[in-house]
């Protein structure tokens, strides 16, 4: 079963609409269509104004804000508070000790404990 650290909402971002203008013709000039995301914890940002649809440029811009070098430290760094200082792989240590892991196997039909 996975567990969640966090999450994130629309709520924790900021989301911008703007005319993007350029090539695109009339439609383009008169439409919202460019997007810029702000994730206010980390200041990170991710826009967008090439596609034509609103849609699209939102998509476009949360990806380019995920891959940003400003929201990959703050996730570390919520990772860190998470873990109380810890880095993922002594967490993943610590969680993979014999004492926390069962082992069952099936015999005869019922599943039964494994001995380590």
């Amino acid at each position: 079963m996975k567990e969640k650290l966090f999450s994130l909402t629309k709520k924790d971002f900021d989301i911008q609409t703007f005319r993007a203008g350029g090539k695109g013709g009339q439609h383009q000039n008169k439409t919202d269509s460019g997007v810029r995301i702000i994730h206010r914890d980390s200041g990170a940002v991710g826009e967008s104004r090439n596609y034509a649809s609103q849609y699209q440029n939102r998509k476009a811009a949360l990806e380019r804000l995920s891959r940003s070098i400003k929201f990959k430290i703050w996730i570390n760094r919520k990772a860190a508070e998470i873990f109380d200082g810890e880095t993922l792989e002594e967490k993943m240590k610590k969680l993979m000790e014999e004492k926390n892991i069962k082992i069952e196997i099936k015999e005869n039909g019922k599943w039964v404990k494994a001995e380590l």
